[in-house]
């Protein structure tokens, strides 16, 4: 193989195997670095992409090794034009230029890319195919974890921080290490080289200024300027997975997720375990026999193999519905519900008799309910959420049941402004705590129990009053709320007689009532 030449395609020389290969002795000669090779990865760089600049680092460790004589390294072949460029993976005219720079040269293609390998096949061009499977382990990141790091936050120049705990139950600790430039950009190329290795590992977003990567259990993200003010790494790693015997379920909630939830919600802060007991869920539901799919952008549920995880088709969440509605799923857990486009796609798949589970961002289960408002019509609502679940430091919170009906809301009294309400109530308690209508143009969700509280404080306030009418004379006290307490404005004499004579009567009311102060009237 020695007196061989060998055509380099992008993909080896973005993973950076060929350098491997060379090391190990595999590969000799004369290595032929097409000129289309080098315009795409320029493309990927001045678009500020991590790709290009890793392929970049690949030819500088080439141009090292031919200076210490292991090898000739030769640029070769035509330069697409900006056109074929940016056509490139639809058309693949830079594959069929490299394919035909081999084919001239009577050179072995090197690839990673299967399309290009079969392709080279069909053309009657020998390749040397390198599989993507590899296992990749040692990182320079995975050094910052342990069984109790949830996140490593690496920016340049800056010191390291690491977020260590439990979701809901952590912190952040800085360490003494303080990452470089140079540093940063080696490891953002360690991690691209090692996605491109492994054919389980996945570019979900490449777009100038970030990229992020789901390797593995890790989720990357890759941010630089202009979309960020400086090169930024974060790596993300669930520590916990758990079932869903381990959140100790009440029996009536466990009721409902199996007989009744269709449409089911579950929000929290971030951080606070939200997609962990989506997690749980989901396996819980494929392990009693349905059939179970994912909806992800990123993918980074942690959910077994049989549970098919999808993501966004050539970009679109709408084209990825249709293909669930031929795959005909039981249940579709879409994670994470963000834009107005995805409360559609939710709705839509809920519509047609899929049950859903959707992961929201929201600090208050009422928050999650309310995301929907304005973004699908307001009737549909309770036909596509009938459960709300609030993730709290990681356990089971509030828990929400909507239904639908015909009633005048609460605080109305005409008979004739009976409209369409939608009762969202304590499913533990089964008291009714909001109740969201149109009124007019406007969406109202009216919280039922600061309502009932209010009303209560007036007559409480009522009841004070006419007591104290009772006791004195006209204009000597008066009683008011303030900031939720109730005080009483009282003249002098007013004052001394509830210290002293009625002294057992005021205790009574705040025993009944509350705190009570008393205050000199001006």
């Amino acid at each position: 193989m020695a007196d061989k030449e060998y055509v380099l395609d992008t993909s080896v020389v973005v993973d950076g195997r060929i350098l491997e290969l060379i090391e190990e002795g595999e590969v000799k000669g004369t290595l032929i670095l097409p000129r289309a090779v080098i315009a795409e990865m320029e493309h990927q760089a001045n678009m500020n992409k991590e790709l290009g600049f890793t392929g970049f680092t690949v030819i500088e460790k080439l141009r090292a090794l031919e200076k210490a004589k292991k090898i000739r390294l030769e640029i070769d072949g035509e330069r697409p034009t900006e056109r074929e460029i940016e056509l490139a993976k639809k058309a693949g005219t830079i594959d069929a230029k490299i394919r035909e720079l081999a084919r001239i040269r009577n050179a072995i293609l090197i690839t990673g890319d299967k399309v290009q390998h079969l392709a080279a096949e069909a053309e009657g061009i020998e390749t040397l195919y390198l599989h993507a499977k590899e296992e990749v382990h040692g990182l320079g990141f995975e050094k910052y974890f342990d069984g109790l790091t949830m996140s490593v936050h690496i920016k340049e120049n800056l010191p390291v921080v690491v977020k260590r705990g439990k979701p809901g139950n952590w912190k952040m600790i800085t360490l003494d290490e303080v990452i470089d430039t140079d540093k940063l950009r080696a490891l953002s190329e360690e991690i691209i080289e090692a996605t491109r290795r492994n054919a389980q590992y996945y570019v979900e977003l490449d777009q100038p200024g970030a990229t992020v990567i789901q390797m593995g259990d890790y989720r990357i993200v890759i941010t630089k300027p202009p979309f960020s003010d400086n090169f930024e790494i974060t790596i993300v790693k669930p520590i916990v997975k758990l079932s869903l015997k381990d959140y100790k379920l009440d029996k009536k909630l466990l009721k409902r997720l199996n007989e009744e939830a269709e449409g089911i919600l579950i929000c929290g802060p971030p951080g606070s375990g939200k997609t962990t007991f989506a997690t749980a869920l989901a396996e819980y539901y494929y392990k009693k026999g349905f059939i179970v799919k994912t909806l992800e952008d990123p993918r980074d549920m942690q959910v077994v193999d049989a549970i098919t995880q999808y993501t966004r088709l050539n970009g679109s969440y709408e084209k990825a519905k249709d293909i669930l509605l031929l795959v005909r799923p039981d249940y579709v857990f879409f994670d994470e519900v963000r834009k107005t486009e995805e409360f559609i796609i939710y709705s839509d798949l809920r519509m047609t008799g899929i049950g859903m589970v959707g992961v929201v961002h929201a600090k208050k289960a009422i928050d999650a309910i309310q995301r929907f408002i304005n973004k699908i019509e307001l009737g549909v609502i309770p036909q596509v959420i009938d459960t709300v679940i609030l993730i709290d430091k990681g356990n089971v919170g509030k828990v929400y049941s909507l239904e639908h009906t015909i009633k005048v809301p609460t605080g109305m009294t005409e008979k004739d402004l009976a409209r369409p309400v939608i009762e969202v109530r304590d499913f533990f308690k089964n008291e009714l705590e909001f109740e969201i209508y149109k009124f007019g143009e406007e969406t109202v969700v009216l919280p039922i129990k600061e309502i009932q509280n209010k009303a209560q404080a007036q007559r409480s306030l009522r009841n004070i009053q006419h007591v104290m009418n009772n006791l004195f004379e006209e204009g000597e006290v008066r009683v008011e709320s303030e900031d939720g307490r109730i005080i009483i404005y009282a003249t002098k004499r007013a004052i001394h007689a509830l210290n002293h004579k009625y002294r057992k009567r005021l205790d009574r009311l705040v025993k009944r009532y509350g705190e009570i102060e008393v205050r000199p009237l001006d």
